[in-house]
C-alpha cells in the first residue's frame, strides 16, 4: 500500500511518514502542488493526504485536476482551515475525506484505514487463499489463525500476490509498489524479499512460483 503526502510543513511531514511507515505503507513526500500534481500524473498510489494551503498549486487544484483525469483515488484533506465552507469547498471538489489541524495522529491513522477500506470499491478486506488469510486494513496475516510474524515490505508483498493469484507479476510492478522515490531497489533485492516471504509461507502451504526473468506467480490453493 503506497501513500503520498503532499504537505509544506516539513516537521508535520515528517511525523506522518513515520508513524505511517510504521504501520507498513510506503510513503512518499511532495512539498507542493506542482510537485504533487506531477507525482500523480506518473505513479500509482493507493491514497493522497493532501494539504490545502499548498505552494504552487493549491491543493484543491491537485483535487481537481486529479478528478479530471478520472481518479478515484480516496483523498484525505488536511488543513488549518475549519470553516463550513472551507470543508464543503475541498469536498465539492473530490475529496473523500476532512481532517483539521491540529489532529491527533491516531485519529488521522483510522482515517486511513477508513479510506483504505473505501477505496477498495467492494473488494473484499479479508483475503484468504487455502490456510492463508490477510486482512487489508489492519495489515495482519494469518495461517490457521495464527499471526505471522512478517516485516512491512513483507506484508505489502504478500498483499499484491493475494490480490493477483494464479497470474504473473512482474519485477516491476513489484517495484512501482513497494518502493517510494530516491530508493535504489535491485532486482537482486527484490529476490530475497520474495525468498524470505517463501521461507514464512511454506508452513501454511503457500507457494510462490518464479518466472525466470520476468516476475512470480502465487500459485492456487490445491483445494481451490
Amino acid at each position: 500500500m503506497r501513500i503520498l503526502i503532499a504537505e509544506d510543513d516539513p516537521v508535520l511531514a515528517c511525523g506522518l511518514q513515520h508513524t505511517l511507515r510504521q504501520s507498513g505503507y510506503a510513503v512518499d513526500w511532495v512539498k507542493d502542488g506542482g510537485e504533487a500534481d506531477a507525482g500523480l500524473g506518473t505513479d500509482e498510489f493507493d491514497l493522497l493526504i493532501l494539504d490545502i494551503s499548498l505552494p504552487k498549486l493549491s491543493g484543491i487544484e491537485v483535487l481537481k485536476r486529479l478528478r479530471a483525469r478520472n481518479s478515484r483515488l480516496p483523498v484525505l484533506l488536511l488543513t488549518a482551515l475549519d470553516s463550513v465552507t472551507d470543508r464543503v469547498r475541498g469536498l465539492d471538489a473530490g475529496a473523500d475525506d476532512y481532517l483539521a489541524k491540529p489532529f491527533q495522529l491516531a485519529e488521522l491513522e483510522a482515517r486511513v484505514r477508513a479510506l483504505t477500506r473505501r477505496g477498495m470499491s467492494g473488494a473484499p478486506t479479508l483475503i484468504k487463499h487455502g490456510r492463508l488469510s490477510f486482512d487489508q486494513v489492519g495489515r495482519v496475516a494469518c495461517a490457521d489463525g495464527e499471526r505471522l510474524e512478517l516485516s512491512a515490505r513483507e506484508l505489502n508483498l504478500l498483499e499484491l500476490f493475494l490480490q493477483r493469484p494464479g497470474r504473473l507479476v512482474h519485477k516491476d510492478q513489484l517495484v512501482l509498489h513497494l518502493c517510494e522515490w530516491g530508493e535504489e531497489v535491485s532486482a537482486n533485492a527484490i529476490e530475497v524479499y520474495v525468498h524470505r516471504l517463501r521461507k514464512k509461507l511454506e508452513p501454511c502451504d503457500v507457494r510462490i512460483s518464479t518466472v525466470r526473468g520476468v516476475g512470480y506467480c502465487l500459485e492456487m490453493p490445491a483445494d481451490s
